[in-house]
């Protein structure tokens, strides 16, 4: 029987030539026994036999042969001498997920996600999907290639130069290899930095290392389209043990910016966006006050105030920055300037 990446309990069992039969159950029932106990990938030669019959396990040459029976057919199973145990190839098994509809949700979602974001993250995403739907029912398949659910996120786009760093990035940081590249900011200073690289951060259609920066003796975030020639060195490092990246850049609007203390900036959002206002989360601490007249007024607590100033300006006349006074200022200043190149 050929091999196929994934057999379904409609599989048809192989063709067995008449031996003596060491016991009276059917062979077929004992060879579907020691298939469902390989796909559980934990047993040992003698447990594999207690599998197949716990009053008369079949004797060593017997299960040898039934072994050999499945090799013939095509099941990829083999002998883990790590962990003692028979099991199948990676990606290989015998069981269908008959996914529920909150985890058909999360498989569509995902599927969803990677197509909206794009470039290699499309692609991995696109990878791993099918890997799931191989190995699921044809409810899930239908599910996931009908679905009415659509996502749509900033595109994350990265020309060939871009992927290629980003990949050698991304080696560095898995096996934990200092980096030396060049890199340009946004003032088009070109600098030369040796970086630990502790991981990475997408937002706004862009990738970021974040990263313990040697030449600053301190943490330091780059856009990865702006680094160039970059090198593994022979330096390795260890990612402190209380680092963590999710709450790196968690007080933070773009999910980049950290700072050691946070500020809050309070914003009034009229009746007309006040539901949508309410419903974006950009900061991982903020506190909403419904008004009587249909206003919501929200405090933002962020490392940065004015990236909460800048993004109230994203809607227009229907925000207005109401403390700090400091944050204030900022936002009639920024306000002033967009009328004089507008007059």
């Amino acid at each position: 029987m050929p091999y196929t990446p994934t057999h379904g309990p409609g599989t048809k069992m192989p063709n067995v030539e008449p031996v003596a039969e060491e016991r009276a159950e059917p062979k077929v029932v004992l060879l579907v026994r020691l298939l469902s106990a390989i796909d559980e990938g934990r047993f040992s030669f003698d447990r594999l036999k207690e599998q197949i019959g716990e009053e008369k396990p079949p004797s060593t040459r017997t299960l040898r042969r039934y072994l050999s029976v499945l090799s013939d057919a095509g099941f990829p199973w083999f002998f883990d001498r790590g962990t003692g145990t028979y099991r199948f190839a990676d990606g290989y098994s015998l069981r269908r997920l008959n996914l529920s509809q909150r985890e058909l949700l999360g498989l569509v979602t995902l599927k969803r996600l990677g197509s909206s974001l794009g470039g290699t993250f499309a692609t991995a995403i696109e990878e791993t999907t099918q890997k799931l739907l191989r190995s699921s029912d044809r409810r899930t398949e239908a599910s996931v290639t009908n679905s009415s659910l659509a996502i749509r996120f900033g595109t994350v786009a990265m020309d060939a130069e871009v992927e290629r760093v980003f990949e050698q990035l991304q080696s560095a940081e898995r096996e934990r290899r200092r980096v030396s590249f060049g890199y340009t900011d946004k003032n088009g200073t070109r600098t030369q930095r040796r970086v630990d690289p502790y991981g990475f951060i997408v937002s706004a259609g862009r990738v970021y290392l974040v990263g313990y920066d040697h030449g600053r003796t301190d943490m330091r975030v780059f856009a990865v389209d702006n680094v160039s020639d970059a090198a593994a060195t022979p330096q390795t490092f260890e990612r402190p043990a209380d680092f963590n990246l999710e709450a790196y850049g968690a007080n933070s609007v773009s999910g980049v910016w950290h700072g050691d203390t946070v500020a809050e900036v309070t914003v009034r959002f009229s009746p007309v966006v006040a539901k949508a206002a309410a419903a974006r989360t950009i900061a991982r601490d903020q506190r909403l006050v419904r008004r009587p007249d249909g206003h919501v007024e929200i405090t933002y607590r962020v490392a940065d105030p004015l990236e909460i100033v800048r993004f109230s300006l994203g809607w227009g006349a229907e925000a207005e920055v109401v403390a700090p006074d400091e944050a204030r200022r900022a936002a009639a200043e920024l306000v002033r300037a967009l009328a004089a190149r507008y007059a």
